[in-house]
């Protein structure tokens, strides 16, 4: 008999394009992970807002895997940060739309859904797994936000769920500093699309590009927080530093497509075109892009850049280093666990352009240390970020919650039988 699994991603549909307005390393992992459990016998349907007005309601992937799109009030988009007072009409919706109880397990991302899974597991009795994916208390220190609504509902998801996954050790301890008696904590990291591969020599694969010199790739949302004016601001230093003879090349790839000027691959944004005023002949602008398009960057480059504020894991880096390109990332959260630094690649100091711009510096003029890094980052990647192994330790898991479910229900009923 098949296994069924309710995940519940509220703000993050796994068939939106990557790169986009919230579409990015959660809408991944989500279809990643639904994917590579279905190897494993799972039924997985994905309950998420109905945010392209223009999708299907239902909608298969692979061979046993379904999105169910909910308007919960609205059909379009939403942002995230809008979302929490549909929360009842999400519910309701789901309700109606699908039979609580013929599954086994739920799997809750983001806080959102994590409230979503509070009350399913009240009303029906039904177990579920949590992944936070970003943190309150991070966001706060990156941003200088705070959000006690936010951070309430955490804290109470985190202590309710029967199991919850961190993706890295130090989101783990982050959990346990702030939560006094979380749930079981298991840190199992994200993994890699196959997509993401080595696919040739890196250098022939620049120059049949059109860069000779060396090329930094971004990928991800053109947001003040994934680091992106920190990131232009080093590549100016960079450029200024650098002679002709070796003038680097950064490509831009995410943001929404109607954000960019595809014709001359630059910005629509004031702030941005500013950012790159003096060096648009070295910069690209190239909007969101496919996990194979993503994939032929990455083992183009001579680095990745992740120069974000906070990364509860950070998935461009597990990408990129699955594709054998080094990755010079900021210190901070998950990036910590997930960029071996001197291994993989390089850490910098967080918000620091000066930092930045002085290791891609390093990397731009030492081939063999790029080499170097580029080869222990495949090695890495293929051992941690499998989702075949990943997902054989998230079936366990969620077999060990039913099972204990199981054992309960006929323990409570043994116990009334008994009673009579």
């Amino acid at each position: 008999m098949s296994k069924k699994a309710l995940f519940i991603s509220d703000h993050g549909d796994p068939l939106a394009k990557l790169g986009g307005k919230q579409a990015g390393g959660q809408n991944n992992y989500v279809k990643q992970l639904a994917l590579a459990l279905e190897d494993k016998g799972w039924q997985v349907d994905v309950a998420t807002h109905w945010c392209d007005s223009s999708a299907p309601q239902i909608e298969e992937f692979g061979n046993s895997c379904r999105v169910i799109r909910l308007e919960a009030g609205h059909r379009g988009f939403v942002s995230k940060d809008e979302m929490y007072s549909m929360l009842p009409a999400f519910y309701e919706e789901l309700k109606s739309m699908v039979d609580i109880d013929s599954y086994d397990i739920a799997h809750t991302h983001y806080w959102l859904s994590g409230l979503i899974g509070k009350k399913l597991k009240k009303d029906f009795g039904l177990p579920y797994v949590h992944t936070a994916h970003s943190l309150g208390w991070a966001k706060e220190k990156a941003t200088g936000v705070h959000d006690q609504r936010r951070i309430n509902a955490e804290k109470a998801i985190l202590k309710n769920a029967d199991q919850v996954l961190a993706t890295t050790n130090n989101e783990k301890q982050l959990i346990k500093r702030f939560v006094d008696s979380p749930s079981p904590i298991k840190v199992i990291p994200i993994g890699v699309d196959q997509a993401f591969k080595v696919r040739g020599n890196r250098a022939h694969l620049r120059k049949k590009f059109g860069y000779s010199n060396p090329l930094f790739v971004f990928a991800g949302r053109l947001e003040v927080t994934k680091g992106i004016f920190t990131l232009l601001k080093a590549f100016q230093l960079l450029v200024e530093k650098n002679d002709s003879s070796n003038t680097p090349h950064l490509v831009i790839a995410g943001g929404d497509a109607e954000a960019i000027d595809l014709e001359t691959k630059m910005p629509r944004d004031k702030k941005l075109r500013e950012a790159v005023r003096g060096i648009e002949d070295m910069v690209e602008f190239i909007g969101p892009q496919s996990q194979e398009q993503l994939a032929l960057l990455f083992n183009s480059a001579t680095a990745t850049i992740v120069p974000s504020f906070y990364e509860s894991f950070g998935m461009v880096a597990a990408e990129a280093q699955a594709c054998g390109s080094p990755v010079i990332a900021s210190d901070v959260g998950g990036l910590k666990n997930v960029v071996q630094n001197g291994v993989t690649g390089l850490l910098v100091e967080t918000e620091n352009e000066i930092d930045l711009a002085i290791a891609m510096g390093v990397l731009s003029a030492n081939t063999l240390l790029t080499e170097r890094l580029s080869r222990q980052a495949v090695q890495i990647a293929r051992k941690d970020f499998d989702w075949d192994s990943i997902s054989n330790r998230i079936n366990s898991l969620y077999e060990v919650i039913i099972g204990a479910r199981s054992n309960a229900f006929v323990s409570n009923r043994f116990g009334r039988d008994a009673g009579r």
